[in-house]
């Protein structure tokens, strides 16, 4: 009779990315906030799931920042999920149509 044994740690479970709400419109409005709906103001750098609901068929939702650049269209609406690895530096999001009015950023650490 044989019988084998494994020894050692066990692999670590997957651990899901944090989620992030992005929303465009309706009117003039941009956001980035957590998934509970809590403001931004600076976020540890990493990977992130960011959820983008674009409501509006004036304004996109653009996220730019250090190896990010990423919009939904001017036209579209819906939503669209994201996976995206953010690096330090300066996360900026705004729309296309109107860059000055409809804007906002997070430093991300």
């Amino acid at each position: 009779m044989r019988r084998t044994f494994a020894s050692g740690n066990p692999p670590a479970p997957p651990v899901a990315a944090p989620n992030l709400l992005a929303t465009v419109g309706p009117g003039n409005t941009i956001s980035l906030r957590t998934a509970s709906g809590a403001a931004l103001k600076t976020l540890k750098a990493g990977t992130y799931s960011i959820a983008v609901r674009d409501r509006s068929k004036l304004h996109n939702f653009h996220l730019v920042g250090t190896g990010v650049n990423r919009r939904t269209g001017l036209a579209a609406t819906g939503t669209v999920t994201w996976k995206l690895k953010l690096s330090a530096g300066q996360l900026r999001f705004f729309s296309d149509r109107s860059p000055a009015g409809v804007r906002g950023s997070i430093r991300v650490l």
